[in-house]
């Protein structure tokens, strides 16, 4: 029953993907000079009486400045099953409980996990475009190894990238942000290109870790958040 509950749930996530896809846009639809804030995303779970939890993080900063503009956090308890591939649907409900609670309204979104480089090119930034109606970027700690392809390391220095090409198709970047430290994966979550999302990314990288500013403190917030609820 639960092996059949779960292929139906699958074939689902599976059709709802294909049919978003077709609406992905891999090409800035805003002009650069216009993002004046952006938003940090990242989720934490924790298993509690048997029961999944999660908390989803979103910290603003000012692109410029790059001061803390705002930082919220939803929480609840995660009632759609892990499967590979489908994790939008597992986090999209706590992300979008989370943007509610925002006062600003941030012009992009950066995840902390994939976009474009996914197996059917919905990585979960991707995925909650269509929900956020903004442009988003995938910023991934680790490689999401796809159809046996591996990324090429690029050279050490900081901006240095390779691009991830799988079956002749540009799926990210993998982008070396800082002299002697291990690169993280870019990928376009929509509505902007792949240079612009390098671009950014970099932009928002300072000597405190290799991750982007806004990524790097939703995480850290994630953490916090996990922790003092976990013990309520």
């Amino acid at each position: 029953m639960i092996e059949t509950d779960m292929s139906k749930l699958t074939k689902e996530f599976s059709d709802i993907q294909a049919e978003l896809l077709p609406k992905v846009k891999l090409e800035n639809t805003f002009k650069k000079d216009e993002i004046k804030l952006i938003a940090g995303v990242d989720l934490a779970y924790w298993e509690e009486h048997g029961k999944t939890f999660g908390t989803c993080c979103i910290i603003v900063i000012d692109y410029h400045s790059k001061e803390v503009i705002e930082n919220v956090y939803s929480y609840g308890e995660i009632t759609v099953p892990y499967i590979a591939g489908f994790l939008a649907f597992r986090e999209l409900p706590l992300i979008m409980k989370a943007v509610e609670k925002l006062t600003v309204e941030p012009d992009l979104y950066m995840f902390d996990g994939n976009g474009y480089l996914h197996y059917r090119h919905m990585g979960i930034a991707t995925h909650a475009s269509f929900f956020l109606h903004k442009p988003t970027i995938g910023v991934a700690k680790s490689y999401l190894r796809i159809k046996e392809v591996d990324f090429q390391m690029p050279e050490n220095q900081a901006g240095a990238y390779t691009n991830i090409v799988i079956d002749s198709e540009i799926y990210g970047r993998a982008l070396r942000t800082t002299k002697n430290v291990k690169p993280i994966f870019v990928s376009c979550g929509n509505w902007i290109d792949l240079d612009t999302s390098t671009e950014m990314v970099m932009s928002c990288v300072n000597k405190e870790s290799r991750l982007p500013i806004p990524v790097r403190l939703a995480d850290l917030e994630t953490h916090r958040v996990r922790k003092q609820l976990a013990h309520k």
